[in-house]
């Protein structure tokens, strides 16, 4: 098992991986860091427990809200394609094709926003 030094809110820490796991893991430690950097240039510098809980306290919540924006776009698309299913008339197919496309593009932007956010 590797150990790799990795930094969160300027403190270094050693942590274990499985082997191939490396990129995965500091990959993780930079969202982690990000957010308590964050924290610490609006807070303080704060005890290492205490910044550790809040910023992934803050992850975890920016993970819930592009979940819950995810499944928000599933159900829509799913929805679509009931609808363009049941039509069967070629006057909704595309009123069908337009909202797809618009939900495309909707999921286009949520993933440049989890790439900005998180990197």
């Amino acid at each position: 098992m590797p150990d790799l030094e990795i930094t969160v809110g300027d403190r270094s820490f050693t942590v274990a991986c499985r082997a191939g796991e490396e990129a995965s893991l500091r990959a993780a430690a930079q969202l982690l860091d990000a957010e308590a950097n964050l924290l610490q240039a609006r807070v303080g510098r704060l005890p290492e427990v205490r910044m550790l809980l809040m910023a992934g306290l803050m992850l975890a919540d920016r993970m819930a809200t592009l979940e819950d924006d995810l499944q928000r776009g599933k159900a829509r698309l799913a929805e679509m394609e009931r609808l363009l299913k049941q039509s069967g008339a070629v006057g909704a197919a595309p009123l069908a094709l337009d909202g797809l496309e618009q939900l495309a593009l909707q999921a286009e932007a949520l993933a440049v926003r989890m790439e900005t956010q998180g990197g």
